[in-house]
């Protein structure tokens, strides 16, 4: 008996044609995949708008108890006009630092500051607020401005940090002889929260990827991956570790 020999199909490229899968589908699977797309689509436009949106409506009311209600377009227009407050801000803190740059405004913030030195409770708040901010907003500082890899919680596992500033001479001289950096490991999904501490800098290996990216990697649990990958500083390549 003669055997017939299969047919064999020729290779179809239809794994890559989205019409052709979709094809492949029931109207329930049909009416999933575009459910899923539309939120896919809609979602991050949602909350983009309702950020932006919470964002003006609180500064807008922040500027409301400032500003005189006759000089706000809301009195003199049929229809409430949001963003009017973001605008007054930016102008506002625009002109603040302008005159802030000037001598007579350096003057005047001396002033303002030598008041608040005198009261006990209001100039320790002041002060340290003051230098947070001066640390952060620095144009010139290098607090997690810089991104890195150490071993924790233990051997062989790596956690991102955020490279802050040297310790100061005071903590310096009190650590152990090597050079010393800061660093602040942030919690996932919550980086405001995390863990400070003295490491030894020849432990601390230096990422050529962004404070941003580093952030968005850490807040959505490695989902969003840096652009590009990480790639290790040639500094950290050339760092001899002592063995344990």
């Amino acid at each position: 008996m003669k055997k017939i020999p299969l047919q064999t199909l020729p290779p179809s490229s239809q794994g890559n044609d989205p019409a052709a899968a979709l094809r492949g589908y029931g109207l329930g699977g049909r009416i999933r995949n575009w459910f899923l797309t539309g939120v896919v689509v809609a979602g991050p436009l949602a909350v983009t708008v309702y950020i932006v949106w919470w964002v003006v409506d609180t500064i807008d009311n922040w500027v409301k108890g400032i500003v005189p209600v006759r000089f706000w377009p809301d009195s003199f227009l049929p229809f409430p006009l949001p963003g009017f407050g973001v605008i007054f801000a930016f102008l506002a803190l625009t002109l603040l630092g302008f005159l802030a740059a000037n001598l007579a405004g350096r003057t005047l913030i001396r002033l303002g500051e030598a008041s608040l030195a005198r009261m006990p409770i209001v100039r320790s708040i002041y002060k340290n607020v003051k230098q947070i901010f001066e640390t952060v907003f620095s144009q010139s500082g290098t607090t997690f401005r810089k991104v890195g890899l150490i071993e924790f919680p233990g051997k062989g596992a790596w956690s991102l940090v955020f490279i802050c500033a040297p310790p100061a001479a005071s903590i310096a001289k009190n650590l152990p002889g090597e050079e010393h950096v800061s660093v602040f490991l942030p919690c996932t999904p919550n980086p405001t929260t995390g863990f400070y501490f003295f490491l030894p800098a020849r432990d601390v290996i230096e990422l050529h990827i962004s404070p941003d990216d580093a952030a968005k990697l850490i807040i959505s649990c490695g989902v969003i991956q840096p652009d590009g990958g990480a790639v290790i500083a040639e500094s950290g390549k050339k760092r001899e570790r002592v063995p344990a």
